[in-house]
C-alpha cells in the first residue's frame, strides 16, 4: 500500500505500546465484530482483488481509505504486485493481532514465487482503515528466558477481587513452605493479559518465572478492561466516569491484599511492581497499599500522558520519512484532541465524549497528577529501573525520578543502556517491529536486580 498507510500502521502500534487507554471505547450503538467477522471481511478484500473486483474491494473502506484507494489505484497495486509475486494460489491462514483501538487481521496467501501476508487494519467501526502487503512472518511466542527454573516453583490460579469485579490470575511460588517475599506486577493501560503479551513477548511472564526461580512468589492477573471489555465499552454511564483508579489501582490493591491472606507469603514482604503506566501510577498504590514492603518502578512516565503520545507519534512519523498529507493530517487531529484535553474543565467531567480513548474524567483525574512529585510521600523503599532504548518512557522520565528521589538512602535507580520498553535487550534504532515481530526475554541483568533489591529491602 501506499507509504502513508504504512506509517499509520507504524503509528498505531507505538500508542499500543505505551498503552493509553486504548481499549474498545466503541460509539453508542456500535456492535463490534468478532475475530471471526474481522477474518471474513479481510478475506473478501483479497478474494475481490483476486477477481479484479476493485469496487467491491473497498465495500468496507473508511472514508479516508475510499478517498484513497479508489478501484483505479486498487487495480495498479494488485497488477504491480502480481507482476512481482506471480498469481494468488491459495490462502493458507488467519492471525490476529489487537493493538490499542484497532485489530489488525494477518491474512497469509501463497503466491506463484512468494509467501506474503495481507496486513488489514481494521477500526472499531470494523471500518477497513489501511492494508498492506508485507513478508510472511512465522510468530513463536517467545521461548521460556534461561534463566527460569520450573523445578523451583509451581503456579496455581487464582482471583483477584474487587467488589463485583473478579480477574483470573496467576501465583507463581517457588517450592516449599515458605514464608516468602512476593510481588504484584501491574501492567501498563490497554486490555493486558496476566503477561502483558506484546507480539510474541511475555514480560509478566519472565519476570515471574525469573523471581520465582530465586524464592520470590509472584502474582500476575488479566486486567479489568481485557475480562471486562465489553461490558465497559456498552456502559457509556461508567465510561463517562472511568478513571485510572478503575483501570488500575483498585485491583493493584486487591492484589496485595489477596497475598497477605495466602499461605506460604511473608505477609510483611510484599511488594508492588508497576510497568508503564502501572509504573506511573506506583505513587497512587503506595497511597491504599499501604502495607506494602517496598515499591518497584519500571518504566514509569512523571509526564502528561497526552504529551508523550503526541510525542511518540511524531517519533514514529519521523520514522517514515517525508510527511504525507494523511500523515499530516492525523497528527493534526491528534494535536487538535490534545489542545482539547488541555483545556476541560470540572464542567466536561461527567461528558461522553472520547478524547484519545478516554472520557474527559480519565484525563480530568490525572490533570494535577505529578508522579515524581507525588512518590516523595512514599516511606517504602523504592527501586526505579528505566531502559535507555525505550522510545515511550525515556530519559527525561528517568532523571525526573532521580531528581526528585535520587537524595533518598531508601530509593534505587538504575539505568540499562540495551534495554528497550520491555527491558529487553537490542541494538540500533528502535521501532515498533522490536516488540510485534522479535521473540525475545526480560534482560537476566533486570531479573538479578530485582532479586537481589527485594530480598534485601526492608522497611
Amino acid at each position: 500500500m501506499t507509504k502513508g498507510l504504512a506509517s499509520k500502521r507504524n503509528i498505531l502500534a507505538v500508542i499500543m505500546l505505551f498503552g493509553f487507554l486504548a481499549w474498545s471505547l466503541q460509539s453508542s450503538g456500535q456492535e463490534k465484530l468478532d475475530v471471526g467477522q474481522l477474518e471474513l471481511r479481510a478475506r473478501e478484500l483479497i478474494e475481490n482483488l483476486r477477481q479484479d473486483n476493485y469496487q467491491a474491494a473497498g465495500q468496507y473502506f473508511d472514508q479516508t481509505m475510499k478517498k484513497q484507494a479508489t478501484p483505479p489505484t486498487l487495480k495498479m497495486i494488485w497488477e504491480g504486485l502480481q507482476a512481482r509475486t506471480g498469481a494468488l494460489k491459495e490462502i493458507k491462514g488467519f492471525r490476529h493481532e489487537a493493538q490499542g483501538p484497532y485489530d489488525f487481521i494477518y491474512v497469509t496467501g501463497v503466491f506463484e514465487k512468494q509467501t506474503l501476508d495481507l496486513r488489514v487494519v481494521f477500526n472499531k467501526q470494523a471500518e477497513i482503515a489501511g492494508f498492506s502487503f508485507v513478508p510472511h512472518l512465522e510468530v513463536k511466542e517467545s521461548p521460556p528466558p534461561s534463566y527460569a527454573r520450573p523445578e523451583l516453583f509451581q503456579e496455581a490460579e487464582v482471583q483477584v477481587r474487587t467488589g463485583d469485579w473478579i480477574l483470573p490470575g496467576t501465583l507463581t511460588r517457588p517450592q516449599g513452605t515458605g514464608p516468602f517475599p512476593a510481588v504484584v506486577l501491574v501492567h501498563g493501560s490497554g486490555p493486558n493479559d496476566q503477561d502483558e503479551t506484546i507480539g510474541p513477548n511475555k514480560p509478566f511472564r519472565d519476570i515471574a518465572w525469573g523471581l520465582a526461580s530465586k524464592g520470590i512468589a509472584v502474582l500476575r492477573y488479566d486486567k479489568r478492561t481485557k475480562v471486562y471489555e465489553q461490558k465497559l465499552s456498552s456502559d457509556r454511564q461508567r465510561l463517562a466516569s472511568f478513571t485510572v483508579n478503575e483501570e488500575t489501582i483498585a485491583d493493584a490493591v486487591s492484589a496485595v491484599a489477596l497475598l497477605r491472606q495466602t499461605e506460604g507469603v511473608d505477609p510483611d514482604r510484599i511488594f508492588v511492581l508497576g510497568h508503564s503506566l502501572g509504573g506511573m501510577l506506583i505513587p497512587r498504590i503506595a497511597q491504599k497499599a499501604k502495607t506494602a514492603a517496598g515499591f518497584i518502578i519500571m518504566a514509569g512516565l512523571t509526564r502528561p500522558l497526552e504529551d508523550t503520545i503526541l510525542e511518540q507519534t511524531r517519533y514514529l512519523l519521523a520514522l517514515q520519512g517525508p510527511a504525507t498529507e494523511e500523515s499530516k493530517k492525523k497528527l493534526q487531529e491528534l494535536e487538535s484532541a490534545v489542545t482539547r484535553i488541555k483545556a476541560l474543565t470540572e464542567a466536561d467531567k461527567n461528558s461522553t465524549e472520547i478524547l484519545i480513548g478516554a472520557a474527559p474524567a480519565y484525563w480530568l483525574d490525572l490533570r494535577d497528577y505529578r508522579p515524581a512529585e507525588a512518590a516523595r510521600k512514599i516511606e517504602q523503599p523504592i527501586l526505579i529501573l528505566q531502559g535507555q532504548r525505550d522510545y515511550q518512557v525515556t530519559e527525561v522520565d528517568f532523571k525526573a525520578w532521580k531528581q526528585a528521589l535520587g537524595d533518598r538512602q531508601n530509593v534505587t535507580l538504575k539505568l540499562y543502556p540495551a534495554c528497550n520498553h520491555l527491558f529487553m535487550e537490542g541494538k540500533g534504532l528502535i521501532t515498533p517491529d522490536e516488540y510485534l515481530y522479535r521473540a525475545g526475554n526480560v534482560s537476566e541483568e533486570v531479573i538479578n536486580d530485582i532479586a537481589s533489591w527485594i530480598l534485601s529491602s526492608r522497611r
